[in-house]
C-alpha cells in the first residue's frame, strides 16, 4: 500500500492479499496500513497485541470499527490534543481576522453564531500600509459565502468599528450581508463611518451602544479627476447607489440622508452630519441602543424564530 496524506483515507476496510483485514495507523504524519507496519517493525501477534492496548487505553490514532472501516480515535491523549489544536485554530482566527464561532456554553439548541468584526479601514482593491488597522474585503466575500452554504451557522454577528474606507468594496460587503439568509444582527461599538453606514443597516437588525457614532457625508475621491460635468454626474450616481441602499435597510427616507450628507452645520471643515447613539434610532437608521448581551439575545430570538417556521 502506497504512502497517502495525513488526513486522507485509503479504503478502510478492505482485505489485503492475504486475506487479513487492515487499518490506518499515523506515522510521521503519513497514514499505513497495519500489514505494512507489522513487516517494518514486528510479528503479527506482538503488533495485534500493542493496537488493542493502545485502543483500549484511548492512545491510538486509529481504531477498527466493527464492520472493518477506521475512523480516527479521540478520545485520551490524542483527543486533548485535539482539542488544543481546535482551540489554536480560533485563537489565530480571533489574532489574524476578527473572527470566531460562538459556540462555547450555548448548547445546540441555541444554534452556533458567527462573529465577523468589521474593524478600522476597509481596504478596497489596493493594499493600505502596514500600520493601518484594515478589514479586507477578499477575505470577508468568501467567507460570508461559506457561511450561507453551511448548516453549522446559524445566524451572524456583525461587530463594526470603522472609519469607512473603499467605496466599492465596503457596499459588496453591505449587499452579501442583506443578502445572508441567516438572522443577522450588526453592533457598532465605536465608529460606523462614511460606507460603514450602509455595512451596520444591511443585518436584519441593528443595535449601538451609546457612546457611538455614525458618519454620513458625500463622497470622496483620491487622485486625478476631470473638471467635466461627467465627473459631477459620475459621483451623484455613486452617491445615490449609497443612500438608496441606506433607504431600502433602514427606516430613515432617502431625501433625509441626502439631507444630512449635504448639511454645512454639523461639521467645521468638511460637509455632513455625525450621530451620536440615540440620534441614530431617533432618525431611524439604527433599530435600537444597546450592546453585546441585547444583540446576542436578539440574534438567538431570530433563530429560534426561524426554526420555527421550517
Amino acid at each position: 500500500m502506497g504512502k497517502h496524506k495525513s488526513g486522507q483515507k485509503s479504503g478502510g476496510g478492505q482485505r489485503s492479499g492475504n486475506g487479513r483485514a487492515w487499518y490506518e495507523r499515523v506515522e510521521n504524519g503519513y497514514h499505513i496500513g497495519e500489514e505494512q507496519e507489522r513487516k517494518k517493525n514486528m510479528g503479527d501477534g506482538v503488533m495485534k497485541d500493542k493496537t488493542e492496548k493502545e485502543v483500549q487505553s484511548g492512545r491510538a490514532e486509529w481504531k477498527e470499527l466493527s464492520d472493518g472501516s477506521t475512523v480516527r480515535n479521540s478520545s485520551g491523549e490524542n483527543g486533548a490534543e485535539n482539542q488544543a489544536s481546535d482551540n489554536q485554530v480560533k485563537d489565530e482566527k480571533i489574532q489574524d481576522y476578527g473572527q470566531v464561532v460562538l459556540d462555547e456554553g450555548n448548547g445546540k439548541e441555541k444554534g452556533k453564531i458567527y462573529l465577523l468584526s468589521i474593524i478600522g479601514e476597509i481596504e478596497g482593491h489596493e493594499n493600505l500600509n502596514s500600520s493601518s488597522k484594515t478589514t479586507k474585503y477578499e477575505h470577508v466575500l468568501p467567507k460570508l459565502a461559506q457561511i450561507e452554504d453551511s448548516e453549522d451557522i446559524d445566524g451572524v454577528l456583525l461587530l463594526i468599528n470603522t472609519q469607512g474606507g473603499d467605496v466599492s468594496s465596503g457596499l459588496a460587503l453591505a449587499e452579501m450581508v442583506a443578502s445572508l439568509s441567516k438572522p443577522t444582527v450588526s453592533l457598532i461599538i465605536g465608529d460606523s463611518h462614511s460606507i460603514g453606514v450602509p455595512l451596520a443597516v444591511s443585518a436584519d437588525d441593528s443595535f449601538i451602544v451609546p457612546t457611538a457614532t455614525m458618519l454620513i457625508h458625500p463622497v470622496r475621491m483620491t487622485g486625478m479627476t476631470i473638471g467635466a460635468p461627467q465627473t459631477y454626474h459620475y459621483f451623484q450616481r455613486i452617491q445615490d447607489r449609497i443612500t438608496g441602499f441606506v433607504a431600502d435597510h433602514s427606516k430613515m427616507p432617502q431625501d433625509k440622508i441626502e439631507e444630512l450628507m449635504m448639511s454645512t452645520k454639523d461639521l467645521t471643515k468638511d460637509l455632513g452630519t455625525l450621530l451620536v447613539g440615540e440620534d441614530t434610532v431617533r432618525l431611524g437608521l439604527i433599530h435600537q441602543v444597546g450592546g453585546i448581551d441585547k444583540a446576542l439575545k436578539r440574534l438567538h430570538e431570530m433563530i429560534d424564530e426561524r426554526r420555527n417556521e421550517a
